[in-house]
């Protein structure tokens, strides 16, 4: 899709590194474009990790850093907990004040539905996540009479999101890739900043994602050499 009538775009997330594996690449090539990127993090991903009481901590940190590598600056956590997101109506309503607040043109988060090729990255918080991102797209955020408490407290006026981009859904459906080749190493570098997760991310997670994004580039024809990430386009703009 054209980024020529771009000016911002939201990625809604699970946890830290969500974005970094899936959609980094993505991201890189946005800000690159002059797209203004926000990100809202719906847990700190502190279930994981060494489990101490500071892994959120540690776990934000590293997202902010890995955010710096790709071009973007402003991020939200929302804190829910690690592990037990469910679509609920508060986090509905959460997401809806980030899609006022930064009233997007495009919001990219995780599909609801199960990748069943490959079941490891089908976590039920991610799935979570991404039925309570579209319902925030559809119909709450542009509905001024959803969670009525965010325009009659807090001023945010209702917000139609034309697009939306959904991640790790079953293969069949994606059906739009973005060519990364340029942006890859932003990709690792983002990747790197999260040593409590992947460690130093070193040659092993690097050439197999070189695999795996020329098997996408491949699959979309973009030619020998190029590397992709793809995701199922949805034109919410009716």
């Amino acid at each position: 899709m054209s980024t020529a009538n771009v000016r911002s775009a939201l990625v809604v997330i699970a946890h830290p590194d969500d974005v970094d594996f899936g959609a980094a690449g993505t991201v890189a090539v946005w800000t690159s474009a002059g797209i203004e990127v926000s990100y809202c993090v719906c847990t700190s991903g502190e279930a994981s990790g060494d489990g101490t009481p500071g892994m959120a901590a540690v776990r934000e940190a590293e997202q902010r850093a890995a955010a710096t590598h790709v071009g973007v600056e402003d991020l939200t956590f929302l804190g829910y907990p690690d592990g037990a997101v469910t679509p609920s109506l508060e986090l509905r309503r959460d997401i809806t004040r980030v899609i006022r607040r930064v009233r997007p043109d495009r919001v990219l988060t995780w599909s609801p539905e199960i990748n069943w090729d490959f079941v490891p990255t089908s976590h039920p918080d991610h799935r979570a996540v991404g039925e309570a991102t579209f319902a925030a797209v559809y119909p709450d955020a542009r509905n001024p009479y959803a969670h009525r408490s965010l325009l009659d407290d807090e001023g945010l006026e209702p917000w139609s999101v034309p697009e939306l981009w959904l991640a790790d859904g079953p293969l069949r459906l994606r059906n739009h890739p973005v060519d990364i080749t340029d942006c890859f190493d932003k990709k690792m570098a983002a990747l790197r900043s999260h040593s409590s997760q992947a460690g130093p991310a070193g040659d092993t997670i690097e050439q197999n994602l070189r695999q795996y994004h020329a098997a996408t580039a491949e699959q979309f024809g973009l030619g020998d050499g190029r590397l992709a990430e793809a995701f199922q386009f949805v034109d919410t703009s009716r």
